[in-house]
Order: structure tokens, then C-alpha cells, then sequence
């Protein structure tokens, strides 16, 4: 049976869930979205604002926001939604991982043995995220990155393109890993981290 699904957010993030969405099967019913003037995305319609969930709960949503923090305000703000997981067709996913509800893997993603991903996570194309990785709610891995073997990855972190990150690693929550970034060594502190080898900056 075809799941109904509501995109809530209408931006570049919310076309690419379509996309899987449409790839998956399923069926859009249609976007929510606070800043939006479109009335129509890929033909779907814009039905309303974000607050307006409670019209559509025998719908399934999925969250297409890419700020870390806001997807997390809105997931934990409305716990009596049913979340929509997006898995793109050609994305590689160990039998062994876990995926967390409400979690996106795009095209050609890689996610092998034993790695845990965590609830309402992007893992965005073309990331490869090795074995025994466990990454946690609300993750954001931009396109490209690779995370090593048995990689943590905490709450609220975003690992941006490019990045590549050394096996056994830990990176704290509520960071950010800047484009194309090495780390090397744990990271304890929350921050911006930027170079090769990662540095903080900020």
C-alpha cells in the first residue's frame, strides 16, 4: 500500500524529498511551508502553513528542513505526527544498519554494517558512512562526506561537503565540520571546525 505523504518545506531540501518520495512509490499530497509564495512545487500543492499539521493526520510527514535546529523544533513539537523515513532507490544500506524514523538518505549514499543513524538525520548524496558508525538524532552529512569506521557523531552536529573524518573518531553535539575539512582527533568542545586537519574557529 502507497503511503500519503506531506513535505513540510517547500525549499531546495523539499524538492529532493519529492523526488524520493515519487521514486519510492509513494504518493505527495502536498507541502507545508512558513516563507513560500509558490503555490505549486513539481505540480504538488503548497496546502498551508507548518502550523497546520493537524488538518492532515492521516497523512504521513516528512521534515525537508535543513537547519538542524528547526527540524528539531518542529519534530519535537508535534509528537503526535507520523513520520515519513526517505530512502532514495539507489542508495547502499547494510542489512545490519539501523535507519531512525523521519531520516532521509539520498542518492548513492552508502551506509554499511552495524551503523546507526539516528531519528529525523540527513545524509545527504553520496556520503559514505562506514561500519559501526553511530550518528545522532537530528545529524545533518552533506554531500560527499566520509565518515570512517566506528565514527560518533552527536546531536544537532553538521558535517559539511567534502568532509572526511578518521576512524574512531567522536564529534560532539550542536558542531559544525566546514567543506571539505579533515578530522583528525576527537572533538570535545561544541564550535565551528574548519581545515586540514580540523581546527576550531569559532
Amino acid at each position: 500500500m502507497h503511503k500519503e505523504v506531506i513535505i513540510i518545506g517547500a525549499g531546495g531540501h523539499g524538492k529532493v524529498i519529492a523526488d524520493i518520495v515519487e521514486k519510492s512509490g509513494d504518493k505527495i499530497c502536498g507541502f507545508l511551508d512558513d516563507g513560500t509564495i509558490t503555490k505549486e512545487i513539481f505540480g504538488y500543492p503548497v496546502l498551508g502553513k507548518t502550523e497546520e499539521t493537524n488538518k492532515f493526520l492521516d497523512k504521513e510527514f516528512f521534515i525537508a528542513i535543513g537547519n538542524n535546529a528547526v527540524r528539531k523544533k518542529i519534530a519535537t513539537e508535534n509528537p503526535e505526527l507520523k513520520f515519513y523515513t526517505a530512502i532514495h532507490p539507489s542508495a547502499i544500506i547494510s542489512k545490519g544498519a539501523e535507519i531512525g524514523i523521519g531520516t532521509c538518505v539520498m542518492a548513492r549514499a552508502i551506509i554499511n554494517a552495524d551503523a546507526k543513524i539516528g531519528k529525523h538525520a540527513i545524509i545527504n548524496s553520496g556520503t559514505v558512512i562506514e561500519h559501526d558508525n553511530a550518528l545522532a538524532d537530528f545529524v545533518h552529512v552533506s554531500p560527499g562526506a566520509v565518515l570512517c569506521g566506528t565514527v560518533s557523531v552527536g546531536e544537532c552536529t553538521h558535517v559539511g561537503a567534502g568532509v572526511t573524518v578518521k576512524n574512531n573518531i567522536s564529534i560532539t553535539s550542536n558542531t559544525v565540520i566546514g567543506v571539505g575539512a579533515a578530522v583528525v582527533k576527537d572533538i570535545e568542545v561544541p564550535g565551528t571546525y574548519c581545515g586540514v586537519p580540523a581546527k576550531m574557529m569559532c
